[in-house]
């Protein structure tokens, strides 16, 4: 049940009335219905107690109990159909003139849960718009292979379900999908133990030189350290997706390391990853293979700083697919 109040003006009345949009109905007290209809609490009683013995209204339906400021216990509160009856009862003017600014303001704030609907449907549309001109960016870096083209549409083809999903199901702003809480992180010595490996096989490649993965400073220990902060008590990233999604995204956009911050961040993301069970799908396939990892690494290098939501929640959104 909705808390919102909005005030009744009537007859040098202020009445105020607690409106329940998503039920199409208001709620007042015995009170209220005394200054309302200007008439004794033992009448509104009596009218109250008569609709219901004579099975005009359904106490069940038509009565709540609330909370109110100033009060030790409940206090019991009527719905529109009781207040017209009891209106029509009293044979009063002013329970006319209740009754029509109550279907006008019901009206109204319906037609405005309708507006903020569409309103969400075209921010949700905007925040689209706004991944997919990254993607369009990126597409055209130097850097983007054929093979790694054909990874960054499989990444939008994902994100994009999972939009039209998430509108189909009205969850509002495209926000955070349905996760997995939790996510264990590294600790620095295993992350700077998982990079040291990967760098001397590189190196033994010829892909890398003494500069791959070398910290700068306390860069890496920072970061993991603000991935696993608690806010008020409770995790600042409380799920895997979020810690995912945020480490590739730092370790790539805040330069940890002298070298190699972009493959740095992809083998963080896939290692966090398969700690945490997350790396393969349902089917045995990777979440994520290499030549999307590629294209997901390079998009987020390309993103605009302004853009970091949107890329946090495509990444999440894609991880979320088979969870």
């Amino acid at each position: 049940m909705s808390d919102e109040i909005v005030i009744y003006q009537g007859d040098g009345q202020d009445v105020e009335v607690r409106l329940d949009a998503g039920h199409d109905t208001v709620w007042l007290n015995q009170a209220q219905m005394v200054n309302l209809f200007g008439r004794d609490q033992s009448v509104i009683s009596r009218h109250i107690n008569n609709i219901f013995k004579e099975e005009e209204l359904l106490r069940e339906s038509t009565m709540q109990k609330m909370h109110i400021a100033n009060s030790d216990k409940p206090v019991d509160f009527y719905n529109l159909d009781v207040i017209i009856s009891v209106g029509y009862r009293v044979k009063s003017r002013q329970g006319t003139q209740f009754r029509q600014w109550a279907t006008r303001v019901l009206r109204e704030h319906l037609t405005l849960g309708w507006t903020l609907s569409r309103q969400r449907f075209e921010q949700n549309a905007h925040e689209l718009e706004a991944a997919l001109a990254l993607v369009r960016k990126t597409a055209q870096s130097a850097e983007l292979q054929i093979d790694s083209s054909r990874g960054l549409v499989d990444i939008v083809t994902r994100y994009a379900q999972t939009f039209l999903l998430l509108q189909r199901y009205d969850e509002g702003l495209l926000s955070e999908p349905r996760a997995q809480s939790g996510g264990v992180l590294p600790t620095v010595n295993e992350a700077r133990a998982a990079l040291d490996g990967l760098k001397i096989d590189l190196m033994a490649r010829g892909e890398a030189t003494e500069l791959f993965a070398r910290d700068r400073g306390d860069g890496l220990a920072s970061l993991l350290g603000n991935l696993d902060q608690s806010v008020f008590g409770e995790p600042a990233y409380p799920t895997v997706e979020s810690k995912a999604a945020h480490l590739l995204y730092f370790v790539i956009k805040n330069h940890p390391f002298a070298d190699g911050n972009k493959r740095s961040g992809a083998f963080l993301f896939v290692d966090f990853l398969n700690r945490n069970g997350r790396l393969l799908m349902r089917n045995g396939e990777p979440v994520i293979n290499d030549i999307g990892l590629a294209a997901l690494t390079l998009l987020v290098a390309e993103s605009d700083p302004a853009n970091k939501e949107t890329m946090i929640r495509l990444i999440m959104n894609m991880l979320s697919v088979e969870n």
